[in-house]
């Protein structure tokens, strides 16, 4: 028979005793490396897809969100999707694999993302929609949209230039530069500005294109338009840097902007202000970027299960060239 050794028992209790601890003590250590979620100290994190940074506005929307992280408290993962659909699901996913506790993203366009939608709630990671909405039938997919009223900034466009052509007696020829096919502010400022001006018959779109919310797309569109079309009195862009680019078209055609052709336009950042109150653009439909503050309530709101309304808006109004004046010195974005 084998002889037990000596205190072999107690030994072995001892080493199994310090292997648990030790096990512990990493596993309290290694929290930190799971790529996000909610930490002790009740910060959370946010996964945020920005479209990309194709105008102005745009910009002046990630620093907002960047800015208002930083002052809340909140961790940011922030991904730039670049124009392109396949890239923000891929941001979406990623986020959903390192547990954030909060996605936001602002939709490249409006439809195909049922399916990964689906995938975060099954995650059960709470979905804002930022500037840009989704046309999901399912709308537990997220749980609330901050952003503008695209159809309105369209219709108060509209309404404006029913009002400065209410003497015309005869066709009245408008071009329009559309923003990406199938993003929501392209689809809506259409809409609303097309209702808008049915009042009157004499308003007419005898062209209509998209000019990706570029500077350069603005341009490009505009000289097609004037190559086309010898009699345009009016421009209605979607936005300001389309409206900027197509201000070179113009000048470059021999033509005066906001006298040949009265150039409307939505957003209202600093440059397309300028050009308002210098003359070249005539009115314009404000478009706020900055969200950060609003979002990152609404996301903490949302990671502690609290109700919040499913549509939030923006407060936003218009500009002329005197009010454009008077708001340029102050002007944040």
């Amino acid at each position: 028979m084998r002889k037990m050794r000596p205190h072999s028992a107690p030994w072995r209790a001892a080493a199994v005793l310090a292997t648990v601890l030790l096990v512990g003590s990493v596993a309290a250590c290694g929290n930190s490396d799971t790529g996000g979620g909610s930490t002790d100290d009740g910060k959370i994190t946010l996964g945020f897809s920005q479209v990309g940074a194709e105008s102005g506005w745009r910009t002046a929307n990630t620093t907002s969100i960047k800015e208002a992280a930083a002052a809340a408290g909140v961790e940011l993962k922030f991904d730039d999707a670049q124009q392109k659909q396949e890239n923000q699901i891929k941001a979406i996913r990623n986020y959903i694999q390192q547990k954030v506790d909060v996605i936001a993203f602002s939709p490249v366009v409006e439809s195909g993302w049922d399916t990964v939608l689906k995938e975060a709630k099954d995650a059960g990671i709470p979905v804002i929609l930022t500037d840009r909405s989704v046309d999901s039938a399912d709308k537990s997919l997220y749980k609330t949209f901050l952003g503008s009223d695209f159809v309105k900034e369209g219709r108060l466009a509209g309404e404006w230039l029913i009002e400065q052509k209410k003497t015309a007696s005869g066709p009245v020829n408008i071009v329009e530069l559309q923003g990406n096919t199938g993003a929501a502010p392209a689809n809506d400022r259409k809409k609303g500005f097309g209702e808008a001006i049915a009042a009157n018959p004499n308003l007419k779109i005898i062209a209509s294109q998209p000019g990706d919310f570029t500077r350069a797309g603005g341009k490009q569109v505009m000289e097609q338009f004037l190559k086309a079309n010898p009699k345009i009195d009016v421009l209605f862009a979607h936005n300001d840097d389309m409206g900027l680019g197509a201000l070179e078209a113009i000048t470059a055609a021999g033509k005066v902007p906001g006298k040949d052709i009265t150039i409307i336009t939505v957003d209202a950042v600093k440059d397309g202000m300028q050009a308002l109150a210098d003359g070249k653009f005539n009115f314009i439909a404000e478009c706020s970027p900055l969200l950060g503050p609003q979002l990152m309530d609404l996301a903490k709101k949302v990671d502690a299960g609290e109700e919040v309304p499913a549509r939030i808006e923006t407060e936003e109004t218009t500009f002329t060239q005197e009010q454009a004046k008077e708001a340029l010195p102050n002007r944040k974005y």
